[in-house]
Parts: structure tokens; sequence; C-alpha cells
């Protein structure tokens, strides 16, 4: 691309040195730098891109883009100095590649819990519907049924509008994308035009990063009110009307609204819900009159994400009957409340719930069912929120027996984790084991037939961070390989 014609995008405080004419790619990673390619120097939560300026030059940059100088040669690359590195990145990357989210259909999912699960749901339904469909965010980027790793739940910019450029070029009508408040807040959204934004709930998380809830609800916000003033184009919020918080994002956007939930107020409404073992059925009221729908999906908390996910894809001009007859035909998303397929006398389910109103939810789930004790191993991260910590042990505490463990415990001991859960337990039955692997064998190894276990924290993630590094880690690998050694024979994993 023309350098002059990708500079316009934003103000230039300085430039030191010739800017090259043109600029074959753009990087925020040092080691994905291309020859005659531009590297924008990000400021992230534990690395600085300033540092990395000198390796950017010697893996081929000619173009610097910094906040401030930074010690390179001006005979081989130009420096040009702006305000904001992170906000001028989603405007650069979104015209290198073409505006690309201008030439598909863009639904953004924001919320505290349930972000995964409306992406996939949606994402599911368009492809039952023989749509081709992109999704991306804590499970990967998934095209169309390829699955492509992905480093966090909202990539940084120049990742996001390559993803949209692909989905693109493969043909999707629709990409549906997890948004979370770090994003919004750290400009990753600058350049993406959300055609609908989906907002599912607020409750306590993230709190070490935001500080307060106030700030933490204004940053999920920001995907209301960035969806523009251009009343000519077709938009629409999603809003759960059962959280009060849909209200001032109401207020945020000048786009018509869909609600949907309990309340007798909701456009799109659940009544008569019957929780099932395997299944969950219940009335939808509709627009069009009322529904009935019975689901693979499990739990009341997925009656509320299956209302987003329909209320989304109306609002995008979807047939509602489209839009059902693939609800009716999904099957679980991947790590949330997903069933361990066995034989074995015990019942395990793997899940992402980190959050004090997750845990809760994923327990009311299989209250009904149990019919022994109900094990709950619950973790959580190192260097995060530790305000939420003895809220979530509190919240764990229905179970019969809790294992209190880590989820990704980075550079935190064993000890600081597990301890800080523990003093929100309401009863003794309950163990701290800092290492996970032991955790999740220590669960297996007291439960009886008849029990249920729930493992919490990790959901579909196949790896644990100790350090800064990922090493391989399965609940529901290692839960089968434990359940197989206690009970003496081997589990038939049903497809």
């Amino acid at each position: 691309m023309e350098t002059k014609k990708l500079l316009e995008q934003l103000p230039v405080r300085k430039v030191t040195g010739t800017i090259p004419a043109e600029v074959t790619d753009l990087a925020v990673d040092s080691r994905a730098v291309q020859p005659g390619g531009a590297f924008l120097c990000v400021k992230g939560y534990t690395v600085d891109g300033h540092e990395f300026a000198g390796q950017a030059l010697k893996a081929g940059a000619r173009l610097i883009i910094a906040e401030r100088p930074v010690d390179i040669d001006p005979e081989k690359a130009a420096l040009v100095l702006v305000d904001d590195t992170a906000r001028a990145e989603g405007l650069l990357a979104a015209a290198f590649f073409g505006h690309p989210s201008r030439s598909i259909r863009m639904i953004g999912v924001t919320g505290t819990n349930g972000k995964t699960s409306v992406t996939g749901i949606i994402h599911g339904i368009l492809r039952s519907a023989g749509r081709k469909s992109a999704a991306s965010g804590t499970i990967g980027f998934d095209l169309d049924g390829t699955l492509y790793e992905s480093a966090n739940t909202t990539n940084d910019a120049v990742t996001t509008q390559r993803m949209i450029r692909q989905a693109v070029l493969e043909g999707c009508d629709t990409m549906t994308m997890e948004v979370s408040s770090h994003g919004l807040v750290e400009g990753r959204m600058s350049g993406t035009d959300f055609d609908i934004a989906v907002f599912t709930n607020l409750t306590h998380d993230h709190l070490d990063f935001h500080g307060t809830m106030e700030h933490y609800g204004y940053a999920k916000g920001l995907l209301f009110a960035q969806l523009g003033q251009d009343v000519s184009r077709r938009k629409a919020a999603v809003l759960n009307a059962d959280d009060p918080w849909s209200e001032r994002y109401r207020q945020m956007t000048p786009f018509p609204v869909y609600s949907y939930g309990l309340s007798e107020e909701a456009m799109f409404r659940a009544s008569d819900i019957r929780l099932g073992a395997g299944s969950t059925s219940f009335l939808m009221e509709t627009p069009e009159g009322r529904e009935e729908v019975r689901m693979n999906l499990l739990g009341e908390f997925n009656v509320s994400n299956a209302l987003a996910a329909t209320a989304a894809l109306y609002a995008s001009g979807m047939p509602l009957g489209e839009i059902l007859d693939g609800l009716r035909s999904l099957q679980p998303v991947k790590g949330r409340m997903e069933k361990v397929e066995t034989d074995l006398p015990v019942t395990m389910y793997v899940d992402y719930a980190h959050t004090p109103d997750a845990i809760e939810k994923a327990i009311a789930t299989v209250l009904p069912y149990k019919t022994n004790k109900l094990i709950f191993l619950i973790g959580t991260g190192g260097n995060r929120d530790r305000s939420k910590r003895p809220t979530m042990a509190e919240k764990a505490s229905v179970a019969d027996y809790v294992v209190l463990t880590t989820d990704d415990p980075r550079d935190e001991p064993y000890d600081s984790i597990t301890s800080e859960l523990a003093a929100g337990m309401t009863h003794d039955g309950f163990a701290c084991i800092g290492d996970r692997e032991e955790a999740v064998r220590h669960a297996v190894s007291v439960a009886e037939e008849g029990d249920i276990i729930i493992f919490a924290g990790k959901g579909h993630e196949d790896f644990q961070i100790i350090g800064r590094t990922k090493y391989p880690h399965s609940d529901a690998e290692i839960a089968l390989d434990e359940a197989e050694r206690k009970f003496g024979r081997k589990a038939g994993v049903h497809d």
C-alpha cells in the first residue's frame, strides 16, 4: 500500500528519515515483521513494543510508527511519531486491508459471561442454514469450519483486520466476534465497523484492570457507542432486558434495540423453561408469535444465550424459521458445560466458569439431577483480579466437595491463589491443591458412583500458563485417565 495513503488515516506529529513509497505489511510483533513492512510500537499489558524497534529494523521494517523516539538508523527506516499507537493501529490496519468490515456483516458480542456461547450459537445457526460464516474469540478463529488458534479473546487490531479480510475473501457473509472490555479500552476495535452489537451481562470480573464496576460497565458500552451515527445503515443493538446495564447502553446508540430475556417487556422472551439432563426446552415469545424450542444446550443461562443469538440474527434479517431450525440442531459449545462423554459411573463436565456469576449458574444447571455428591473444581488465574476469589469460592460452596486450585498461575505462587480462594469457603469440605493436574486427579479420586464433577475455569483450553510458558493441559483428558484408573476399566467415549 502507498505509505502516503496509509499515513493519511491519522495525525502525524513528526517524521524522521525518508518515508518509503509503499509498505508491504503491518505488524505489532517484531517477530512477524516482513521485509519492507511497517512496525507499530504498541505498549501492551506486559511488554512495550518500543523496546523491539531495533529487532523490527533488523527484520526488514522500513517504517517505524511510535509514540516516542526510538533508537534506529534513519538511513534504514523512517520514524513516524503519533500520539497513540494503540488507536492508530486499528485505523492503519483497516486502511491497509481495504476496510474489510464494510464488506461483510459484522456482529460484536460483549459482556462478562456468555460471549463465547452466543458467538458460537450465532456461528452454528448460520452454518446449519448453509451460509458461510466466520467467528473469532476465546476458542480461536473459526473460518467456516476451519479453526485457527488465537492468542486473546479480542486480538490486536492488525490480526483482527487480517481475519476479517480473510473471511471476506472466503465468501463469508457474516463475521461474529467476541469483544472484550480490554480490547475496547485499548482501541483494538478501532477501524472495525460493526452492524450489530450484542450485550450478554455484566458481573464481577477484571477489576484489576478497570478498577471499578462503573468503569468496567462503561468499557463494555463503548461497543454500542461505536456503532456510529449513520442511521442510513441498517444497524442494531441487542440488549439483555434482565440486566440493568442495558438501559445505559440503550442510551448510547441511535439505532433500534432488540431486547431479550425473561422479563415481560423483552421482545424475545423465554417462558415455561424445562431443564433436562441432556436438553433444555422452553417457549420463546417472538415478534412473530410463540414458538416451542427444544435444544441440546444445558441450563437456564443457555436459554438467555440462545435468546441473544436469535435476536441478533433476527435483527440482521435472517428468517425466524431458519434461526429456530438451526437452534434446535445445535450441539453444545466446546468447553461450556460440555459433558465428558463416557460410560463410567460418574458424570463429568468441563466449563469455562471463572467468575462468581458463572460458577453459580454452572452449579444450578446440574443441581436438579444430583443424586449423590456434587464435586466442584475451581481455579483462578495468577496476577489477575484477586478481589473476586473469595466470592468465587463462596459460590462454589454450594457443592458437597470443592477442590481449590489454579487456572493459569503465571508468576503467582500456588498458595497465594488457593488461600485467597479458601477465605470464601462456607464449609470444611474442600482441598487446596495448587497443581491443577494433581487437583483434577484428586477430584476424580474422591468421587463415588453417581457423583457429578464439574471442572471449572479452563473449559476448552488445552494449555496452562505457568510463568510465561504454555504447557499442555486438558482437564477432560486428565479426568478420563484418572477415572479409568479409579474404576478399573476403559471409558467408552461416545461421539
